[in-house]
């Protein structure tokens, strides 16, 4: 869902605003973002109807005014779900580049990523500053750090900055020393052998050492070695990164490592998704509860939460997790028709055939019934093959019988396409089945192809 709760924010930036805002401007953009949607498209709406409704006052302009509308509306959430993948993908091969020591190309990808003003940009800027640094560009990195701070002067990233900041100023006219990462590697190792034998004494260090402007790979061990350490200090730290007292890198980080601890940090996990307002770290959170297995948690958020986004996440754990009956009775009180369609699709992860096969049969909305269809094929066909056999013989809809030939298709069950095929009379449906069998290694569709040839 890649997937998702920046949407409809990146969507007013790419497609509408088209110009960065700077600081406070840009996160107030982005808090409104969704009345500023509804509003746009209320707008669009009014105008496209207005005007069709003077140049021709029928239901069928209206009617055609609302299909261009909705075009509209999904041409922006394309170009968005694009565009943040993008930017996700540039600053992921930019954070592998600083890994490996590729400074030259990890300035390269996080300029890249800086440059669509997404919700990375500022942690872009910042490791382009810390490359450029590596690289002995001291002024460009200057430059670069001086905009950070004039843009986001509150931002997340801003303590780090100054760290960066102070460090660069420090070294100036001063040769880098290659010695530099292999002494970052030492310590590191240090602090994990002083963790393991006086965990009170590592812990400060550690928290000194996640505060300085080290490469995000030794900072995330660093991150590592305090998580593994079960005292008081070192757990009070570790919830204190999680709760954004850190770089948002780390603090998804830390919010994935207690996660891991089980149930003891599922009130931590708890309290920091009500508190925060950033969907990433929401997400993050509810998959840190998947970890800890705390469904009652993730069907809350699923039947409470405003977002769709993250309600469907929510759900989509619920279906890892198996949660039947709970994805059931959302179905049933669910009114977003977006959320119902990954409420199938989970209800199919958690093995619920009978109720697809239930909604598929009978529901009011064809687009769900169909959506229901698809979410059967994913299943196996020893559960769902009669059931598609009798769906398909009662739907006359060519685009139903379609959706139940590709679900055969991908269970691999060439013995009920081929069925299908014998008694099939529609040209266009009977070709379908046959160019599904064709792609499948067996036996049974083999001696159907024959069959055919030799008639």
């Amino acid at each position: 869902m890649a997937y998702r709760s920046a949407l409809i924010r990146a969507a007013l930036c790419l497609c509408v605003l088209a110009v960065p805002l700077p600081g406070d401007e840009q996160a107030r953009a982005q808090a409104g973002s969704d009345a500023a949607l509804e509003q746009l498209m209320a707008a669009l709406t009014e105008q496209a109807l207005t005007s069709q409704v003077t140049q021709q006052r029928s239901s069928d302009a209206a009617e055609e005014a609302r299909k261009r509308l909705d075009e509209a509306r999904k041409s922006i959430i394309e170009r968005s779900r694009q565009s943040r993948g993008s930017e996700d993908s540039a600053y992921e091969r930019g954070t592998g580049a600083l890994d490996r020591g590729q400074w030259d190309k990890a300035a390269e990808y996080f300029t890249e990523a800086g440059k669509l003003n997404g919700r990375r940009a500022e942690g872009a800027l910042y490791w382009k500053a810390y490359a450029q640094n590596k690289l002995g560009q001291r002024d460009q990195a200057l430059l670069t750090v001086q905009t950070l701070l004039n843009t986001y002067p509150n931002g997340r990233w801003a303590n780090d900055t100054r760290a960066l900041e102070l460090e660069i100023k420090q070294a100036a006219g001063q040769p880098l020393s290659p010695q530099g990462e292999q002494d970052d590697e030492l310590t590191l190792l240090a602090l994990t052998g002083l963790q393991n034998s006086d965990p009170e004494q590592a812990v400060p260090i550690l928290e000194k050492f996640l505060k300085s402007s080290r490469p995000p790979k030794l900072k995330e061990r660093a991150l590592f070695v305090l998580a593994q350490s079960r005292s008081p200090k070192a757990r009070d730290l570790l919830a204190q990164v999680a709760r954004g007292g850190a770089n948002p890198d780390l603090q998804l980080r830390a919010i994935r490592y207690l996660g891991m601890f089980g149930k003891e940090d599922a009130q931590t996990l708890a309290e920091i998704y009500q508190a925060s307002n950033d969907v990433d770290a929401k997400r993050t959170v509810l998959q840190g509860f998947m970890m800890a297995g705390q469904r009652d948690r993730i069907l809350a958020v699923a039947k409470s939460e405003s977002n769709p986004d993250l309600r469907k996440e929510a759900i989509r754990l619920l279906g890892m997790m198996g949660g039947k009956n709970e994805l059931w009775d959302l179905y049933g009180s669910e009114s977003n028709s977006d959320v119902r369609e990954q409420i199938l699709g989970s209800l199919a992860m958690s093995g619920n055939a009978d109720k697809l096969i239930e909604i598929a049969r009978g529901d009011k909305d064809e687009k769900l019934r169909r959506s229901a269809i698809r979410s059967l094929g994913m299943m196996p066909s020893s559960k769902v093959g009669d059931a598609f056999a009798s769906l398909y013989s009662a739907n006359q809809s060519a685009d139903v019988r379609k959706d139940i030939i590709r679900g055969l298709a991908m269970q691999r069950n060439a013995h009920a396409l081929v069925e299908l095929a014998r008694k099939e009379t529609n040209p266009e449906l009977k070709k379908e089945i046959v160019r599904h069998l064709s792609t499948m290694k067996s036996k049974e569709a083999t001696d159907y192809m024959l069959e055919l040839l030799n008639k």
